[in-house]
């Protein structure tokens, strides 16, 4: 069953479980998205059947406006907003509850992880943005010797953020268990259509996060 949330500062779409409860998941978007894109939404469903209490989320910068991306500026109101979403979720559920999402809004939930630990219970991170485009030497991994969250990254082999390799010496920083899960031949986009990102995200999650 969907529902669409604004509370307590939290914008989106709150996907309930038919019957019990396994656990929880907020995700959100990427830089120049929102939370109604094909991967969040196909994801959110496919964790709610599976007995996943999913709320699916804009980000502050997307609340105040519906284009054009986040500033650098704001980015701690970003984090913020991660903080409220799983508030909400606490409060609905006292089964663990994981955030993550695509991209800049998984970096921003990471960083959440990394500054209170203890918050959530697990990360699910789909294209991590390890550094800008054609610049490796740009790596925004400050805060992962400090992460002590465990982490699933879905990666793709052709994704311009980072290589595998890249990202498997990134994923090495962090001291709490973290599993790589790779597409060969994706984008940034992960694109659904192409590729069974579903089909192996959501068992693995439901294993490692919830014990499912």
């Amino acid at each position: 069953m969907e529902e669409v949330l604004d509370t307590d500062g939290v914008r989106g779409v709150l996907h309930r479980p038919d019957g019990e409860v396994i656990g929880a998941l907020a995700l959100t978007h990427g830089a120049g998205s929102n939370c109604n894109t094909v991967l969040l939404t196909t994801l959110a469903e496919a964790f709610a059947e599976r007995g996943v209490l999913v709320l699916r989320y804009d980000l502050p910068y997307r609340v105040r406006r519906a284009s054009g991306p986040p500033h650098p500026s704001k980015a701690a109101e970003d984090r913020d907003g991660v903080r409220a979403a799983v508030g909400v979720l606490r409060e609905l559920t006292d089964r663990p509850v994981v955030a993550g999402g695509h991209s800049y809004g998984g970096r921003q939930a990471s960083m959440v992880a990394a500054e209170s630990p203890g918050l959530i219970d697990g990360l699910l991170l789909s294209s991590y943005p390890l550094h800008p485009p054609a610049k490796p030497e740009k790596l925004r991994t400050e805060h992962l010797p400090d992460l002590e969250t465990p982490a699933i990254v879905i990666h793709g082999s052709k994704d311009p953020f980072a290589t595998t390799d890249e990202m498997r010496a990134a994923l090495d920083l962090i001291p709490a268990r973290t599993t790589l899960i790779e597409f060969e031949g994706a984008k940034h986009d992960l694109d659904i259509a192409k590729y069974p990102v579903v089909e192996r995200v959501v068992p693995a999650t439901l294993s490692d996060m919830f014990g499912r």
